[in-house]
């Protein structure tokens, strides 16, 4: 017969009962809101707002056990309303039940309005975890009927308390002689996540051919250098595979964006994440050098957010090329810079009185609107006239791009505005 196999470290050490929990003091100390919610019993529906492994799933579990509430889980990203049915249906004959709906955030709306009437009425009391702000992510009647806790990550005491437990009451690594040498790398790579630090832990323990362990630094560095996972949405690779993603479409690189596409899809990213990082691409790196660019991103977000996944990487890849093979232009990001630099050396300047609206007497009296010329009263609708304070009169923030739709905005404002804007 095979063994059955051991469990990983961190879900060997998770806690049982709530004294053994580390962490999130300032929801959990004597006299805190969430402290006494569970003291008294009366558990209200919530959301906790958390990076990796600062405790949500440990935590729902523990306030289910300390209050005596039937405990359900589920995944968001594997279950839907079928499942969220089953569980109200099952609540509904057991009673008092907590259900618990991990990165909650990756329901969709019609997922989310699934639960409304069930919170509503009490025959569930929910526990949504999120890495993202619920803000965004939840539906407004759904987080209206909840409290929103904010976890916090775990700082290196509390780390180093969950590292000193674990060598001491783990029945595998207590067996071994482990002596941690040096203790920054491993605090460095949890990155306040538990999870990560026992991971660690583990994966160091499991390489060494030997029961006397040192570990140092350069040790840890040297094995997690080697097995660490492709892409870490909370950590550094994060942020260098979303650059090197909007780099390759804005180099106009529809096989290199692709590629990093697949890379934070198959890495668990949420595609929302992915798809409002290309509206900004859309409007600072393409612009009007073709204007259906952003029209074309915008639509994605949203189709992306009512459809979910798989088939949003399909839409995903679709804007990706589009965006990519795209005309380029960062003009309007340029001159927007340029104005906000202007407004900070300049000041508040007035407004020239000719712009200035006069809805009273009094204003007309002290000329405001006085020789504004409208627009369409003209040949052209257009009349030449200043639209900048007196003081910066002449100033020029837009320099259109050098693309076939910029060049025609070009002409047709030096057509206008003759000496003004010659560029």
């Amino acid at each position: 017969m095979f063994a059955p196999p051991t469990k990983p470290l961190a879900e060997r050490m998770r806690p049982h009962i709530l004294a053994e929990f580390t962490g999130q003091q300032h929801l959990l100390q004597p006299g805190a809101v969430l402290r006494n919610a569970i003291e008294t019993g009366h558990i209200p529906s919530m959301i906790f707002w958390g990076p990796p492994g600062c405790g949500k799933t440990t935590l729902a579990r523990l306030i289910a056990e300390s209050s005596h509430y039937q405990f359900f889980s589920l995944s968001a990203i594997s279950s839907g309303i079928k499942e969220v049915r089953a569980v109200i249906d099952t609540a509904e004959k057991t009673g008092k039940s907590i259900l618990f709906i991990d990165e909650i955030h990756r329901f969709n709306k019609s997922q989310q309005d699934a639960l409304l009437g069930a919170v509503e009425n009490g025959t569930i009391t929910l526990i949504g975890a999120t890495t993202e702000n619920p803000s965004f992510e939840v539906i407004n009647a759904l987080l209206s009927r909840c409290q929103v806790y904010i976890l916090k990550p775990l700082d290196e005491n509390e780390l180093l308390s969950i590292l000193d437990h674990s060598l001491k009451n783990d029945e595998i690594l207590s067996k071994k002689h482990i002596t941690i040498k040096e203790i920054n790398a491993l605090i460095h790579f949890s990155g306040g996540d538990a999870r990560k630090l026992l991971n660690a832990l583990e994966l160091i323990v499991n390489q060494s051919a030997t029961d006397n362990i040192i570990i140092t630094d350069k040790e840890v560095m040297d094995v997690l250098q080697k097995k660490a996972a492709a892409y870490d949405k909370g950590g550094e690779q994060h942020y260098d595979i979303i650059s090197a993603f909007i780099k390759s479409m804005r180099g106009s690189d529809p096989n290199g964006a692709v590629y990093w596409l697949a890379r934070m899809l198959e890495g668990g990213e949420d595609p929302k994440f992915i798809a409002r990082r290309m509206l900004i691409l859309a409007s600072e790196d393409i612009g009007n050098a073709n204007p259906n660019a952003l029209l074309l991103a915008t639509a994605c977000f949203q189709a992306v957010t009512m459809i979910g996944m798989p088939e949003s990487r399909i839409i995903l890849s679709q804007t990706v090329v589009y965006l990519a093979s795209s005309p380029k232009s960062n003009a309007s990001y340029e001159a927007i810079g340029n104005a906000a630099e202007l407004v900070k050396k300049t000041g508040d300047l007035p407004v020239p009185l000719h712009l200035r609206n006069a809805p009273t007497r009094l204003m007309k009296n002290l000329d405001y609107g006085k020789g504004y010329k409208y627009s369409h009263a003209f040949e052209g609708n257009f009349a030449e006239q200043e639209y900048l304070p007196e003081k910066i009169s002449g100033y020029v923030l837009y320099e259109p791009g050098d693309n076939v739709r910029e060049i025609e905005m070009r002409r047709f404002l030096k057509s206008v505005w003759k000496e003004k804007y010659g560029y």
